[in-house]
């Protein structure tokens, strides 16, 4: 099978890739900067890429089985603290997302054999924020920045490969929890330094995954004949932040009781710390129905495996 990820070099498509080359499938990375990837498993490829359009990498794409389209800069920042959603970041966030979703629809326009399937990526965010209810693929966008333009631009991006006879999945992905960048790393350091506990108000609630749970979810997206639309790609038991922190205190033994405030949060980071202080319930409806198992449902067995073997 031949796998091409945009956006490949990201903790997501690095994961991916690893599990896919040693069962013998061909995988290609492609990258605006590959001279710097790094952790990058043998035997996959890594391609230089405009991020713009299908110039250089089209002919790949013909008789491809799957493309999984992760291009698009980092919500939060490639920095250890969130970056403020200035304008600029805005607009970087939007199109260099709606830039790789037309590269990825040039490409299929022009291969003969087209791929079997596409995978866009999306987020949980795509519902906006919520108290209480719980969020599954039927629910209606929100009205944020980010749910308006995962609804309105990001997954309709690639839409037009179904036109043209493609299966198409869309991954809604919740927070990948991993110990190396993102929201976890952020928020054990304090519990290191005996002073954890909960984001805000820690009322919000939090649709994680665990890694190895994530990539056998695109496997199986990409494997299922059935699997076309969106897919919730959460833990099927979605914690408050508050559950969350005191899961994350037992398996690091450290105390989780002193709270983070959420203003200070907004005071220093603006409308990108509503990412931690409100959040979303989310639940793989879909993915369950088609029968994928998780591995790790349940929090605090995921984290006592990502922390205690990191």
């Amino acid at each position: 099978m031949r796998v091409i990820i945009t956006g490949g070099t990201g903790l997501i498509g690095r994961t991916l890739s690893a599990s896919l080359a040693p069962d013998g499938h061909e995988v290609i990375i492609l990258s605006r900067t590959p001279e710097r990837a790094t952790g990058v498993t043998e035997g996959v490829r890594v391609e230089r890429w405009d991020g713009r359009t299908a110039t250089g990498w089209a002919p790949w794409a013909d008789g491809a089985d799957a493309i999984v389209n992760l291009a698009g800069a980092n919500l939060a920042g490639e920095g250890f603290f969130p970056s403020r959603w200035t304008d600029e970041r805005k607009r970087l966030i939007r199109e260099s997302r709606i830039s790789a979703g037309r590269a990825v629809v040039a490409a299929v326009e022009q291969a003969s054999a087209k791929p079997r399937v596409v995978i866009q990526a999306s987020g949980i965010g795509y519902y906006g924020f919520h108290a209480e209810k719980q969020l599954a693929e039927g629910m209606p966008a929100g009205k944020d920045f980010l749910a308006r333009f995962a609804d309105e631009e990001w997954e309709p991006s690639t839409a037009p490969v179904e036109t043209m006879g493609v299966r198409r999945a869309i991954i809604r992905s919740g927070v990948l929890l991993n110990v190396k960048e993102g929201a976890l790393l952020r928020q054990m350091l304090p519990f290191r330094l005996f002073a954890g506990g909960p984001i805000g108000n820690g009322k919000q609630w939090l649709s994680w995954i665990h890694p190895a749970d994530h990539i056998a979810a695109i496997r199986f997206l990409i494997d299922n004949e059935a699997a076309s639309g969106p897919f919730n790609l959460c833990a099927p038991n979605p914690v408050t932040n508050a559950q969350f922190s005191r899961a994350l205190g037992r398996v690091m033994n450290r105390p989780s009781w002193l709270p983070l405030p959420g203003l200070t949060m907004r005071l220093a980071f603006g409308e990108v710390s509503d990412l931690l202080l409100k959040g979303q319930r989310g639940t793989p409806k879909r993915l369950q129905e088609l029968g994928f198992s998780f591995r790790y449902p349940v929090v605090e067995a995921a984290l006592h495996d990502i922390v205690r073997s990191s």
